[in-house]
């Protein structure tokens, strides 16, 4: 089994820097703790729980809430792979995970209850309705609770650049030439107000004026209902000559309507989907898109719950946004 020791021989620093990584204190340099971070999963290092709970009085489990809103399982890759990173990091610094629900054995009972009944010592909200008064309950509780992708004033959240992503795209087809720019953006939630505004915000910077009938709604990660929302765009006398979709896998839905029309892709009309997912470089031809960056979500969604429940009189609530790229793809005609 891999030591701290074994991890400070190859860093060439102490056991002490070691422990002081792996333990997320901040008295060391951040390019040291880095180091020693990359080097211990490099080594499959994994702390002892058993032996640390019985130090600290804690379980070292920490508990997930992810509902499945769009019924997708954990095919939607923006979220397994969240989930994966946030899991790897997870057992790296020595915790097990256990899903949190509000339906356990076939009895209700709340997210709140739940938590308490596995004792986990924190909670991540990576996938929820925001808004539900059990999620309500569990951010006012006393646990420990980090959210992904939705804030409250009072937790920390880790969140994904949507405005400079949906920003990015507009300017993306306004090089390209595309005045014309439609948007089928996804079901209300923050995300989705998020993107909103990196839309009319680049709309505005460039001085577009795009008419109402070119913004339409869509489910996420659904590409029966983009598909009906593409082919409105389609029928219109005026229609645009780029359309940015509400995500990858919806996309699908909008290739079928476009094909369907006998237009072709990027010839007829340009295209872009938003999350980067692994299929979108795949297809033909290749998406334009933007990538989030999930292991970095992942592994902050862990790093700052694990501060908030191993250092809870100096962890401070935050909100951290984490950009992503471009990927230009092959789905865009200049004009």
């Amino acid at each position: 089994m891999v030591s701290m020791k074994d991890i400070a021989k190859h860093c060439g620093v102490s056991v002490a820097t070691v422990s002081k990584a792996l333990n997320g204190q901040a008295d060391i340099g951040e390019a040291t703790r880095t180091r020693i971070l990359d080097v211990a999963r490099e080594l499959g290092y994994t702390k002892n729980a058993a032996a640390r709970a019985l130090k600290t009085n804690r379980t070292y489990n920490i508990g997930i809430v992810f509902t499945d809103l769009a019924n997708s399982g954990f095919t939607h890759e923006y979220f397994a792979s969240t989930l994966t990173s946030f899991r790897l990091e997870a057992e790296m610094r020595g915790y097990d995970i256990t899903f949190i629900s509000s339906n356990v054995g076939g009895n209700n009972t709340s997210y709140l209850q739940h938590a308490l009944y596995r004792g986990v010592d924190g909670v991540a909200v990576i996938n929820a309705d925001f808004f539900d008064p059990g999620v309500q309950e569990l951010i006012l509780s006393d646990l420990p609770v980090v959210t992904l992708d939705h804030a409250f004033n009072n937790r920390t959240a880790i969140l994904s650049d949507n405005i400079h992503g949906v920003e990015s795209l507009v300017k993306f087809a306004y090089e390209k030439g595309h005045r014309r720019i439609a948007y089928i953006h996804g079901n209300p939630t923050a995300v989705t107000e998020n993107r909103m505004t990196g839309f009319y915000r680049a709309l505005d910077e460039l001085g577009l004026d795009i008419p109402s009938e070119y913004i339409l709604e869509c489910e996420y990660h659904e590409p029966t209902s983009c598909y009906k929302a593409t082919k409105k765009l389609l029928a219109l006398k005026d229609r645009p000559t780029c359309i940015l979709f509400s995500d990858d896998y919806a996309y699908i839905g909008g290739i079928n309507a476009i094909y369907e029309a006998g237009l072709r892709i990027p010839e007829d009309i340009s295209a872009a989907g938003y999350d980067g997912i692994h299929m979108a470089n795949m297809m033909n031809p290749k998406l334009t898109t933007w990538q989030q960056n999930t292991p970095e979500l992942g592994q902050l969604l862990v790093t700052k719950l694990i501060e908030r429940i191993e250092h809870p009189r100096t962890a401070l609530p935050e909100h951290i946004t984490v950009t992503g790229r471009l990927l230009e793809g092959e789905t865009f005609k200049q004009l």
